[in-house]
């Protein structure tokens, strides 16, 4: 658990403009927020993608692309104005220890990325670095986890939020914490005596705690990772993995000639992405899911995306109990976790 340095909770009261980057996945977005009276917000975003090459790469590379993208944005959206020095703020959805509001340690890489010389630095001084060279007018006022971003733009509606959920690519949570329940806290205790805390809970289970649940299947997903013995609660519920885990599952099953018998060609085997690590998407599983009655119209049109021509009732009926098992079995850990909130609070 990481105190984050956010001390007080939106109200709704908050206004101005500032900008805005999201990083937490494949994906990466920059937004211009405009904070109105009365809780109203105005929005202005942009996708982009972020490559596989500088996923894996030099992390140099890594905050160059960001900026590249905020100033991108920014002239997109006539952002550039002579004497006008916009803040800020940076959701980085990864592991880090926190030294200020503005000044953050990478501890680990997670969701794929690897890139070099990260790792122990100060990811908001790479940031500004970047963003200092493109000579883009923009100081980062704030580095926060995503889930912190969650819980105050939900407080900034209800200012009765007490709690950040995150279930996508990754999943994490935070909460607001007393300061004298913080043995780790180095900062004042002023008012208000509080501070979010991000709870890193994707983490959970590295020690070894979870391992009574794990089967065959979670073992794969964790060696065959980018980071194996790490993030093991993430890697059995999260949006990254979920489809991995089905697709372990049913190929276990094909090579036992319980699923797609007929589906083999002369040769003997089988013509599917099945046999590639990531050929079962997770949006599959939620598709899948959808299905109701005996007809199984989008179980089918799945299984014909990963080169299934002809599956038989018995077929699409067991990929979709494989489905909405591993579903279920995310919903139940991801409860399980949500639960611990009753004893903290």
């Amino acid at each position: 658990m990481f105190p984050t340095y956010v001390r007080n909770i939106a109200n709704g009261s908050e206004t101005g403009q500032v900008l805005a980057l999201d990083l937490g996945g494949t994906n990466f977005r920059v937004l211009l927020v405009n904070l109105l009276p009365h809780s109203e917000v105005e929005l202005t975003s942009k996708i982009f993608v972020i490559p596989q090459s500088i996923m894996l790469g030099e992390g140099v590379n890594l905050f160059r692309h960001l900026a590249d993208c905020l100033l991108d944005f920014m002239k997109k959206e006539n952002l550039i104005q002579p004497g006008v020095r916009y803040p800020l703020g940076f959701t980085f959805s990864f592991p880090c220890q926190q030294e200020g509001l503005a000044s953050a340690r990478l501890s680990s890489w997670t969701k794929g990325f690897t890139c070099s010389g990260v790792v122990n630095e100060d990811v908001v001084k790479m940031l500004q670095k970047a963003i200092d060279e493109k000579n883009i007018s923009v100081q980062c006022v704030a580095l926060i986890n995503d889930t912190v971003g969650t819980l105050m733009a939900c407080a900034y509606k209800n200012p009765t939020t007490a709690i950040g959920l995150i279930l996508g690519t990754g999943t994490n949570a935070c909460y607001t914490e007393s300061l004298d329940r913080i043995g780790t806290w180095n900062g004042d205790y002023n008012e208000p005596k509080q501070v979010i805390v991000n709870m890193e809970w994707g983490a959970f289970g590295n020690n070894g705690r979870l391992n009574y649940l794990r089967t065959k299947y979670d073992e794969e997903v964790d060696l065959s990772s980018v980071n194996p013995g790490k993030q093991i609660f993430e890697k059995m519920i999260s949006g990254m993995y979920m489809g991995e885990i089905v697709r372990l599952i049913i190929l276990d099953l094909m090579q036992q000639d319980l699923l797609f018998i007929g589906q083999r060609d002369h040769y003997g085997d089988y013509k599917t992405p099945l046999f590639t690590r990531g050929g079962f998407y997770t949006k599959f599983v939620s598709t899948v899911e959808t299905d109701v009655g005996i007809a199984f119209a989008n179980t089918r049109r799945v299984l014909q995306d990963v080169g299934i021509r002809n599956p038989t009732f018995d077929d699409c009926a067991i990929v979709q109990h494989i489905c909405k098992n591993v579903s279920k079995r995310a919903s139940r850990l991801a409860g399980g976790g949500i639960d611990i909130f009753d004893v903290l609070f």
